[in-house]
């Protein structure tokens, strides 16, 4: 028995020993996000204005000072001041809490548009390179006949047939996505199956669920980080897109590109700031997940980590 591991000052020694351990690696955590700032200023940046984001879907409530659809007496249109900080639209509701609002449905849409996106297209892209044969070739060719259509008309359609709302959009994004996104999920499956740990494990009898659970699906992970990443900034842009053309969520509801769409495209001359704010939302955005996305590709690819 280790007496020393039971006794008052052996507990202390390994709770200190248990605190340093974690000191260490919070330590290193900061370490390791200061490196990645000095070498990808752009790609820190792009971080600082995703989490800047997600902040404000998060707490909007807290953050905004008005309900996205409350009406101030006496503030139709005001430019921006103390009060208003991005100033009012027509309908007397304040810009700057319309805007944090929007950012809810752009970081909603976004993220479960890529989620359902990266589990359709993990499973297309690594059940065809795996299996290979007949299946990979017909799985290609459905792929190359969805991919042959232009991305907008494939969008309209399935808006105009399933009609407008979050759930709508989710989906027909994501199915667009996910054709794309297969293609290179399957190239970098293809190469980690030319591994010899692949071969190693059908030798010592893994089966299919074994080997792509254990063996491909941790060694694709970075690409399909990178897939998810630089795809946001693209997914809020055909969501702000289909939001423009009256297709996206519903009003009252505030979206960017309805913003733009409807009293912003009305009163653009008038009032400037309501086309204006919902413009730069849009574009911070794209920008943020851009540049966060092109930055993680550089560390987590092995062979632009050099450059």
């Amino acid at each position: 028995m280790n007496t020393r591991a039971e006794s008052p000052e052996g507990l202390v020694q390994a709770t200190a020993a248990l605190q340093g351990g974690r000191g260490f690696r919070g330590w290193a955590w900061l370490v390791a996000l200061g490196r990645f700032a000095r070498r990808k200023p752009l790609g820190a940046l792009g971080g600082v204005i995703v989490v800047a984001l997600l902040v404000m879907a998060a707490f909007a409530e807290q953050i905004a000072p008005y309900g996205y659809d409350q009406t101030i007496r006496g503030a139709r249109m005001k430019p921006p001041s103390a009060a208003h900080w991005l100033g009012t639209d027509n309908l007397s509701r304040d810009m700057w809490s319309r805007v944090v609002y929007g950012a809810r449905v752009s970081i909603t849409v976004g993220f479960l548009t890529i989620a359902l996106a990266v589990v359709f297209a993990t499973a297309i892209g690594v059940s065809s390179a795996y299996f290979g044969g007949a299946w990979d070739l017909l799985v290609q060719r459905l792929v190359d006949a969805w991919l042959s259509f232009p991305y907008l008309i494939i969008i309209l359609s399935v808006m105009a047939v399933l009609g407008p709302g979050l759930g709508n959009v989710v989906i027909s994004l994501a199915v667009l996505i996910a054709a794309t996104n297969s293609r290179v999920i399957r190239g970098a499956t293809l190469g980690a199956m030319q591994h010899t740990y692949v071969e190693a494990a059908r030798a010592m009898g893994c089966g299919h669920t074994r080997i792509i659970v254990r063996h491909l699906l941790p060694n694709i992970t970075a690409t399909v980080i990178i897939l998810a990443t630089i795809g946001l900034g693209a997914v809020i842009l055909a969501e702000s897109a289909l939001s423009f053309l009256g297709f996206g969520v519903p009003p009252p509801h505030p979206s960017w590109g309805g913003m733009l769409s409807g009293s912003g495209r009305t009163y653009m001359f008038r009032a400037p700031w309501m086309a204006v704010w919902p413009g730069v939302a849009i574009s911070l955005a794209v920008f943020g997940f851009n540049m966060l996305g092109d930055a993680l590709r550089d560390v987590l690819d092995p062979r632009l980590r050099g450059s």
